[in-house]
């Protein structure tokens, strides 16, 4: 009869994953993390187009208000590694922090290779062994976790933390297999979809805009029964399919499945209507002989002109000064209420993070250890939770992987024996 070693065996090389191995070693655990890719963190290195918003300049308690699914089972993990917590970590570990707009805390140095470097020291502070293995099965023991088996073999721990992401971005890794480890040994998956993600049209307008992006505009998201759900200040972009940006891969995150939405725009929020009234009335003089797309020039950006004419119902090559006052009214309302119907979310593989995931109801929110099965945690992205843009989602992953990996680094029932 041999005695368990007390082994912490992390599914996972991204941001949760090394989280976790290295507070399972501090903790005081022999830790190894399991990577198929050649090189940890792919889609750390990708997130924030390259730069890495590490999280927010926030209390924990504001970070709460901007997860809008199940931000209670979170209060925990993230009163107890706090976002501030989080910006002293990377700065002790060689990654200086800088704060910009919308207090989102990115690397001085504009790279997300500083923060994957913070992360691989902690690893080796911590003499974590990294296996470029893939984990096929969990394997268990007495209904407890007992190791995992790789396409290399069985690989025996104590404790197994899995950090293997959501489903977008599969290229980098996340491609959900993580769920079906988890589901193989009874827990419910709530099923995955994107979030953050951009959204398709059902229509045309926007992609006769294709590339035209636009800064300090006001969006809201209407329900099907005419509710606002959401509304924004900020930058967004006209795409081929329909709309992205920063607003637009918020505003996805408040959609529900099977539930039509609409987007409307204020091209023009910092006018109320009788200002803008005036504008369009002293652009229409300045222009009064020329058409009315050379009226607009100093409205509207190019690509905006035709789309707006259109939609006021003016003919192309109208003169200013024959625009009628009902078409100019038009052209306000259009200005101030932009409108674009939404198909839907483009595709799960397309979004910044994935809603959905193990339910978190069996999972210990002090901990992150399932609820059925002794010894198997979660942290990250794996958990049917996720947040707003702005470094939200990267805390989540922080304070889940900090809880997790402390846990199971610090058992103390591993001394059972192994037959």
């Amino acid at each position: 009869m041999n005695v368990w070693k007390h082994k912490v065996l992390v599914v996972g090389g991204g941001a949760a994953g090394m989280m976790a191995a290295g507070m399972a070693a501090k903790a005081g655990a022999k830790v190894t993390l399991f990577e198929p890719n050649d090189r940890l963190g792919k889609k750390l290195a990708i997130t924030g187009k390259g730069r890495c918003n590490v999280t927010n300049q926030c209390s924990w308690e504001e970070a709460l208000k901007n997860i809008p699914r199940n931000s209670r089972f979170l209060c925990s993990a993230l009163s107890a590694f706090t976002p501030a917590d989080a910006m002293a970590f990377f700065e002790a570990y060689g990654c200086a922090l800088k704060v910009e707009r919308g207090q989102r805390v990115f690397p001085e140095s504009d790279r997300s290779a500083s923060v994957i470097s913070a992360l691989q020291r902690f690893l080796r502070e911590g003499n974590v062994e990294i296996c470029r293995e893939r984990a096929l099965e969990l394997l268990l023991r007495d209904g407890q976790i007992a190791g995992i088996r790789t396409d290399q073999g069985p690989r025996y721990g104590r404790c197994v933390i899995l950090c293997t992401g959501g489903c977008s971005y599969p290229l980098t890794g996340s491609t959900g297999e993580g769920y079906e480890l988890a589901k193989s040994v009874g827990h419910t998956i709530q099923e995955p979809r994107g979030s953050l993600v951009p959204l398709e049209e059902d229509g045309n307008w926007c992609a006769r805009m294709q590339g035209l992006s636009l800064r300090n505009v006001a969006v809201k998201l209407f329900n099907q029964k005419g509710k606002t759900v959401y509304e924004d200040f900020g930058e967004l972009l006209f795409t081929h399919f329909g709309l992205s940006g920063p607003t637009i891969l918020s505003a996805s995150a408040h959609m529900k499945p099977d539930e039509s939405y609409r987007i409307t725009i204020d091209l023009k929020p910092a006018l109320d209507e009788q200002k803008l009234d005036q504008r369009i009335l002293r652009d229409f003089e300045q222009y009064q002989n020329r058409s009315i797309e050379h009226a607009l020039q100093d409205l509207y950006p190019r690509t905006l002109i035709p789309v707006m004419v259109e939609q006021a119902g003016i003919a192309p090559g109208t003169q200013a000064n024959s625009v009628t006052r009902q078409q100019r009214r038009t052209l306000l309302e259009r200005t101030k209420h932009f409108s674009i119907d939404i198909k839907g979310p483009r595709p799960v593989a397309e979004a910044i993070i994935t809603a959905g995931g193990i339910r978190v109801k069996e999972v210990q929110p002090k901990t992150m250890e399932s609820k059925l099965v002794a010894g198997l945690y979660f942290a990250g992205e794996i958990l049917d939770v996720d947040a707003y843009t702005g470094g939200f989602n990267l805390q989540i992953a922080w304070s889940t992987a900090v809880a997790a990996g402390l846990a199971a680094g610090s058992r103390h029932d591993w001394e059972e024996e192994e037959t």
